[in-house]
């Protein structure tokens, strides 16, 4: 039956998307085999590194001393700079309150012992479980670097599959720093060298297939600074252009880019020392045209990329745009670039992820891009009616399934 006016739309809009399981198509977490890489509990979120880069705004030390303190010294330190001492109403503050919120603590009370204490009570796997619940997330994909020793020891002694827990097989070393990598792959029985003849190519595609295929790996992934450019003189260009697509089409999976981090602008505060800067579209466009059977998705960290990305994913059904990454996981970017692209793209997008790095994140990032996706599509849904077209609550129902979840299944299991 047709929804017939504005506040019945509202009701059913907001539902749909309270209500909605969501596929989180990219973050930093792990599954609870991980042990302790996977983080969670309030120090962790208050020394997330937006937060990290924040309190530096506020605080006269060297970097160092605060790198020296303890986890619960920084929380601390965070604390009562950004929450006590200040209002704390950008997102990432927010974002801390929003999640204490949800599980029931008291905010106003300003009590972090209290909160520390509420944790100290949970265990990995029931917090894991809580979580997941809160946050309506139904599935979430990892990140994971076959050259991180830690996670590497996982994948071979101890790792198991856990449903919540999709595997991206991440190659950032190998394409942004071969002239380093390249003897661990020589030491792990891959019969390579630093030029790029073709028995090393050749053995790079073997290593991609192993770990693609040990991970069951739903996509392959690298983040990108600006000056990304293929077709390109360099290491990172001929590994794309003759492994790291091949592979790709062959397990017909996508490739993962995400665009536009200038690493380490300030080494001072690690984590939270990358910037932005603008990329080249001209790039996504070649190799969306030059490889039309391998699939792309694309990120881009500018805001003022945005615009011709949603342009070029118009002209190629091997492209899909996916979130609003980092720096604009802010509500105005959000809304502004959902906005754009249901006006350029309709429902075929992947309108958020939330690039959690710490499990108790799920909540309020979720939290809070439900409701500026829902206040977007109400407002569209609103235009629809006043066309005098008639719209189901099926059709919404139907729409909200492809946004947060559908629209990346399909397009991971797509054939080209």
């Amino acid at each position: 039956m047709a929804i017939k006016g504005v506040e019945e739309l509202r009701a059913v809009v907001d539902t749909a998307v309270t209500e909605v399981k969501i596929t989180d198509v990219h973050t930093h977490l792990y599954a609870p085999c991980f042990g302790d890489m996977l983080l969670w509990g309030v120090d962790e979120l208050l020394t997330y590194h937006y937060l990290v880069a924040e309190v530096f705004r506020w605080v006269d030390m060297p970097y160092q001393d605060f790198w020296n303190m303890s986890k619960k010294e920084q929380a601390d330190l965070i604390w009562k700079t950004l929450f006590i001492d200040n209002s704390p109403y950008s997102e990432a503050c927010r974002g801390v309150l929003t999640v204490l919120n949800k599980l029931g603590l008291d905010t106003g009370k300003r009590d972090l012992e209290a909160y520390r204490q509420y944790f100290a009570g949970k265990t990995m796997e029931e917090y894991v479980d809580q979580v997941f619940e809160i946050s309506g997330v139904k599935e979430a994909v990892m990140t994971n670097d076959p050259f991180d020793d830690n996670e590497r020891k996982v994948w071979f002694e101890s790792y198991k599959a856990d449903p919540r827990f999709e595997a991206a097989l991440r190659i950032d070393p190998l394409l942004n720093t071969w002239d380093q990598v390249w003897t661990r792959l020589k030491e792990w029985g891959y019969n390579v060298e630093e030029e790029l003849n073709p028995t090393t190519l050749k053995e790079i595609r073997r290593f991609l297939s192993e770990w693609a295929n040990r991970m069951q790996a739903v996509y392959m992934a690298v983040s990108l600074p600006p000056t990304f450019e293929v077709p390109e003189n360099s290491s990172r260009a001929v590994i794309i252009e003759e492994c790291v697509l091949p592979v790709c089409r062959e397990l017909n999976i996508p490739l993962a880019m995400m665009i536009g981090v200038k690493k380490l602008i300030n080494p001072g505060l690690i984590l939270a020392g990358d910037s932005v800067g603008k990329g080249s579209i001209d790039t996504v466009e070649y190799l969306c045209t030059n490889y039309p059977y391998n699939k792309f998705m694309v990120t881009m960290l500018s805001r003022e990329n945005q615009h011709e990305l949603c342009v070029v994913v118009r002209k190629f059904r091997n492209l899909m745009v996916f979130g609003c990454w980092w720096f604009l996981n802010n509500p105005s970017i959000i809304d502004e670039m959902t906005r754009m692209r249901f006006e350029l793209l309709g429902v075929s997008v992947i309108p958020q992820h939330s690039d959690a790095r710490v499990l108790d994140q799920l909540i309020y990032k979720w939290a809070h891009s439900r409701r500026i996706i829902a206040d977007v599509l109400f407002d569209k849904y609103k235009d629809l009616m006043e066309t005098g077209w008639k719209i189901d609550k099926s059709d919404i129902r139907r729409d909200v399934e492809k946004l947060f979840g559908q629209n990346f299944w399909d397009f991971v299991n797509k054939k080209l």
